[in-house]
């Protein structure tokens, strides 16, 4: 078995060994592949190893990623996208990418769904939240949430299916579970009132455990599965 197959195991047992600690069944919890700076080869070891969602930070890196994968006939992926995008790369995002998970304002979905091809299945959105109120990071607060989610929900090229945050990291489990908790609550509700949405994007390699007792259904895990970064390349 490779490193990449062996490391996508450990992490599938973790998620099963969390899910089943609080109850859930682990296909309740979707794996995303974070394979951002890592090259199609190592994307090819993981869809050997039966892994198919992929999420990607840099546009143009993503989308060179689908069009390899496209060219060779490859199947049934799914391709998300979850940096912060600018609205000079919105098209491309649209025109080629199944998911985005960092909506934080209306002229973004705007885009997104104006420029989503009329051939291609409307863009899975989620709204991202910026759950700890950090000044660097993307999102907006939860009070913001019931307006925005009502106007995306609204937009024809883009399909509302739910929330994603990256929480401040925090060392204590109680302390991880309190956040993932707020976001669980915020996300229940926004079921109540929108049937497509059913997709919690929280939870990475140091707190997907407290973010799937707290009701996470997909963790986004990259170096534990790819290991370390070169970040000079970009």
């Amino acid at each position: 078995m490779n490193d990449i197959a062996h490391n996508l195991a450990q992490v599938r047992d973790k998620i099963s060994a969390a899910a089943t600690r609080c109850g859930r069944a682990s296909e309740e919890v979707t794996l995303l592949a974070v394979s951002k700076t890592k090259p199609a080869s190592a994307v090819a070891e993981a869809i050997n190893a039966g892994q198919h969602a992929f999420g990607e930070n840099y546009v143009q890196e993503g989308v060179d990623k689908i069009n390899h994968f496209r060219q060779l006939g490859v199947q049934g992926l799914q391709w998300h996208f979850i940096g912060p995008l600018q609205s000079n790369k919105s098209r491309l995002v649209a025109e080629n990418f199944d998911w985005c998970h960092t909506i934080d304002r209306l002229r973004i979905a705007s885009r997104l769904s104006e420029q989503r091809p009329a051939t291609l299945a409307p863009l899975n959105v989620l709204i991202q939240i910026n759950i700890s109120d950090e000044q660097s990071k993307s999102g907006i607060a939860l009070n913001e949430l019931d307006a925005l989610a009502a106007q995306v929900a609204e937009l024809p090229g883009v399909c509302l299916r739910g929330l994603m945050a990256i929480p401040a990291p925090q060392a204590d489990y109680e302390r991880q579970f309190a956040v993932a908790r707020q976001m669980a609550v915020a996300f229940e509700a926004l079921k109540t009132r929108y049937p497509t949405v059913d997709t919690l994007s929280l939870g990475m390699s140091d707190d997907m455990t407290a973010a799937i007792a707290a009701g996470s259904t997909m963790v986004r895990i990259g170096t534990a599965i790819f290991g370390a970064r070169d970040y000079t390349k970009n």
